[in-house]
């Protein structure tokens, strides 16, 4: 009887059917890792181009988190052991990611910057949606589209949907209804449906270690993809948190101190040149001013010495009068003699030289006054002189005032030599007339 119960089931057509049903969901499993593919493959082009327009690395961050995690769920829905579950998780995927680009990405954060983005979404959304084309009736999409868009309206501000399932966001918002997952044709009835639950226990237990070998190497395959993503994630949170912000600042601060180093090490020949340059041309230009001025110094210094020379040559043209003035009153030789012998010598009077040695000594203290005051005179000229050479300006005003002294000083000598002229004559001419009368006398 167990015999002919098996080959009952052959004749009636019983296993033929529950192949032909593995098979379908076998397809339907392989379609949903070719998506799964395509998927993470559409998405992460305008992605990469999103972070090439930045230069934020807190952006670059977000962009590279939804890469990771909607890959990351794209293979994990695709290996699952359920291939109708699969089509309905990456369906919930496609759709929530494209809400979420629409509300979050491109209408609060970025705006046209995820135009592109949105875009691709929008795109494999109806690539999702076919997967379920022949597993699930009109009904159960459209049922299925209302569940997705209550979830979605109870919450508006979720963003991480990556990982978000069918069968956990439905009981979130209370579904299924009362009596609806054992319903036939519902569309949670489906959830519980074993694919290979009407075949042979053998060839069951065949098929699904098979699927799962297939599963697994389809995971396997894609992880280094994963592993990559992760790691450049870690490379943008590692940028982005705020010591490393400031690291790099600094290295930049030092680069830019590097980079102007070496432009001022390769300008500072040219640099250089034109500083001495520049250093030269303020140097002549310094020294043709001084020059000038100089100029004018000594065309001042010339008068001033020639002024001086002019006072000497007036001093011994005065000196000369004088020499020539005192000798008009000096006795003649052979009129003094003439004079002893023609009038009888006075008498010795001890009186008459004293009263000599009083004026003599007067005038030799009216001498050595003058002389002191030529020595006094002097030095002042020799210094006038000096301070000529080093300040013309203090020369010039000392001078002038030396010139005033010296002035002074030759009408004084000159009051003196008057003076000295006049005790002389007075000491000689009555002596003189005294010859003269004598001299009368002998010619009458």
């Amino acid at each position: 009887m167990l015999a002919g119960c098996g080959m009952m089931s052959r004749l009636s057509g019983a296993d033929k059917k529950a192949e032909e049903e593995a098979r379908k969901y076998a397809d339907l499993q392989l379609a949903v890792m070719r998506f799964a593919d395509e998927y993470s493959g559409r998405i992460a082009d305008p992605i990469l181009a999103f972070k090439r327009e930045t230069e934020d690395a807190s952006e670059r961050l977000a962009a590279q988190n939804w890469l990771l995690s909607q890959t990351t769920s794209a293979y994990t829905v695709a290996s699952g052991p359920n291939p109708i579950t699969n089509a309905l998780d990456m369906v919930v995927l496609a759709t929530l990611s494209r809400m979420v680009m629409e509300d979050t990405w491109v209408a609060e954060k970025y705006g046209e910057r995820a135009v592109q983005l949105r875009d691709t979404h929008v795109k494999l959304e109806p690539r999702a949606w076919a997967l379920v084309k022949d597993v699930l009736t009109e009904a159960q999409q459209q049922r299925l589209r209302e569940v997705i868009d209550d979830w979605r309206a109870r919450n508006p501000h979720v963003r991480a949907v990556a990982f978000i399932h069918f069968h956990d966001f439905a009981k979130s918002i209370g579904q299924p209804g009362p009596g609806e997952s054992g319903r036939p044709g519902s569309l949670f009835a489906m959830l519980g449906l074993d694919p290979l639950s009407n075949l042979d226990p053998a060839v069951r237990e065949i098929t699904q270690t098979r699927h799962l070998a297939e599963r697994a190497i389809f995971y396997m395959q894609r992880a280094p993809n994963l592993i990559d993503m992760q790691i450049e994630r870690l490379t943008y949170q590692f940028t982005s948190i705020p010591e490393t912000r400031a690291l790099l600042a600094d290295v930049q601060r030092a680069s830019l101190a590097a980079e102007a180093a070496g432009k001022l090490a390769g300008d500072l020949p040219a640099v250089i040149a034109r500083e001495r340059q520049a250093a030269i041309a303020q140097f002549t230009d310094a020294l043709y001013a001084q020059e000038s001025q100089m100029r004018e110094l000594a065309v001042a210094l010339r008068g001033t010495l020639e002024a001086g020379t002019a006072t000497s040559d007036s001093l011994n043209a005065t000196i000369r009068s004088l020499d020539a003035l005192m000798k008009r009153f000096e006795k003649p030789e052979g009129a003094e003699v003439a004079a002893e012998s023609a009038t009888p010598k006075k008498p010795f009077d001890i009186a008459d030289y004293a009263q000599a040695a009083r004026e003599f000594s007067a005038t030799a203290r009216e001498l050595q006054t003058l002389v002191a005051t030529i020595d006094a005179g002097t030095p002042g000229l020799a210094n006038l002189t000096q301070r000529a050479t080093g300040d013309v300006k203090g020369v010039i005003d000392h001078l002038f005032w030396r010139l005033v002294l010296l002035v002074v000083i030759v009408i004084v000598l000159t009051v003196i030599a008057i003076l000295v002229y006049r005790l002389i004559a007075h000491r000689v001419l009555p002596g003189h007339a005294h010859a003269v009368v004598v001299e009368e006398r002998k010619r009458a």
